[in-house]
């Protein structure tokens, strides 16, 4: 509890929200915890200052490690009908240690134009990012990062998986100048229903370049391959053009990013034919 409280604080006092100083009532306990949020925010800042400076990619998850809140929403359209996802599995990003960052997505929203299809909530995911090396645009440009992803079924009805599942990804990153190239490969266990729900493996790899300062535009391969399960043998690509913008500095630390970019398919099977998604971000 005493954690979630420093933590919530570390939130609060990067979005300026109200100064330092208003949590010095009790001044020893408060004294404290302003060192550990300046100790924060130094660390997070020396982690960022030590990797390349890039966006991230509207898809490809950023070998980089980021600190941010970040809101995505999703339109998916197939055969006529369109699965709404607001949320999309992003939330909050923070970096407690040089090398380490913590994610926990907000609880998705799922809604559905197909008549007979319940809205709800979907699953939960969180990740664990450890860099394994780097170099910011001064020393090489490069970032190799490993990852573990965990995803809780929450979801209501049809608009989750049956069972949690683990994504062990290795994500790397290198950039010349402007133009950079960021990419993971993982794949997905669950730990239950495997011969439903297969171990796919997962592929994605991002080319962006950095435009007059603020823009980035990109353009995404998003690939899925499943070993086994109901759709064992079957691949689905996905060519994903997008844009991010920003980050624009709104105050202190924190700052602000938007994004947008569509999903279309290029394979003969697919879960769905176009996916539109806007990102907001505020990184602090």
């Amino acid at each position: 509890m005493k954690n979630l409280i420093i933590i919530t604080r570390v939130i609060v006092v990067a979005l300026g929200l109200f100064p330092v100083s208003t949590w010095a009532q009790n001044a020893a306990t408060q004294s404290s915890d302003e060192g550990f949020v300046s100790d924060w925010f130094q660390r997070s800042s020396h982690a960022e200052s030590e990797q390349p400076h890039w966006a991230a990619p509207m898809f490809t998850v950023t070998p980089r490690l980021v600190q941010q809140f970040r809101y995505d929403m999703g339109w998916q359209r197939n055969r006529g009908f369109t699965n709404a996802n607001y949320g999309s599995g992003k939330g909050l990003e923070l970096v407690p240690l040089d090398r380490v960052e913590l994610y926990v997505s907000a609880p998705p929203y799922l809604t559905h134009t197909k008549p007979g299809v319940n809205d709800g909530i979907g699953d939960m995911t969180f990740l664990f990012k450890y860099r394994a090396a780097a170099g910011n645009p001064e020393n090489g440009n490069y970032v190799v990062t490993a990852m573990l992803a965990a995803t809780v079924p929450t979801g209501r009805f049809s608009n989750g998986s049956t069972d949690a599942s683990l994504a062990p990804t290795l994500a790397l990153g290198k950039g010349w100048g402007n133009f950079d190239v960021q990419g993971t490969a993982g794949v997905t266990i669950p730990t239950g229903n495997r011969n439903i729900l297969g171990t796919p493996a997962v592929l994605n790899a991002t080319a962006q370049y950095h435009l007059l300062k603020y823009f980035w535009p990109e353009l995404e391969v998003n690939s899925t391959m499943w070993a086994n399960g109901k759709n064992d043998g079957k691949k689905q690509v996905f060519v994903s053009p997008g844009l991010v913008v920003g980050k624009v500095r709104l105050w202190k630390r924190l700052g602000f990013a938007v994004g947008g970019g569509v999903q279309i398919a290029a394979t003969q099977f697919h879960a769905y034919e176009h996916n539109w998604v806007t990102s907001v971000r505020f990184p602090f």
